[in-house]
């Protein structure tokens, strides 16, 4: 890149970064994301609900568990947010937003019994494995290995969290 081309992208002339992803495929895998990130703090929230709710004799293993896994959650949203920023769009940050991307119901507003939580939390991390997978296919024909990569790691982790919730359901 010459030096007007970099004095230009510095100033703001241009409509985005330019990293070799055309434009409007950014935006896809940006709108993709907004969608993941909803997701991801949907699930935060009603872990965390879970984590202050929960009742019973599983009490001290599940209150544990959820706090490893809304810890994990927090923990997630920040690179997620900070990949739709690199790609040139801005992340959302509201309530109002995440309920509209989120694919997830809110939590309950009463809490329910602990393993009903372990089946919603295990519901949950499906579906944001789902929305995880979703993207790879934009995400492969712009040649986004970041985006891929942070992809790849959500999906261990939702996928493991999910088999590990499901299994304290079986008998």
């Amino acid at each position: 890149m010459g030096k007007k081309s970099i004095t230009k992208a510095v100033s703001g002339g241009t409509a985005g970064p330019d990293i070799g992803i055309a434009p409007a495929q950014r935006a896809a895998i940006a709108q993709g994301l907004e969608r993941l990130l909803a997701d991801t703090f949907t699930l935060y929230l009603t872990t965390h609900n879970f984590h202050w709710n929960v009742t019973g004799p599983m009490f001290n293993s599940l209150h544990e568990m959820f706090m490893q896994q809304y810890t994990e959650l927090w923990n997630a949203i920040d690179p997620i947010a900070e990949r739709i920023r690199a790609l040139g769009c801005v992340a959302p940050a509201s309530y109002a937003q995440y309920a509209r991307l989120s694919s997830l119901p809110d939590a309950p507003t009463q809490p329910p019994k602990a393993l009903e939580m372990v089946h919603i939390l295990a519901l949950g991390h499906e579906a944001v494995a789902r929305t995880a997978r979703s993207l790879f296919p934009l995400v492969d024909e712009a040649h986004d290995e970041p985006t891929a990569d942070l992809l790849t790691q959500r999906l261990s982790v939702h996928e493991q969290a999910a088999w590990m919730l499901r299994s304290l359901l079986q008998d």
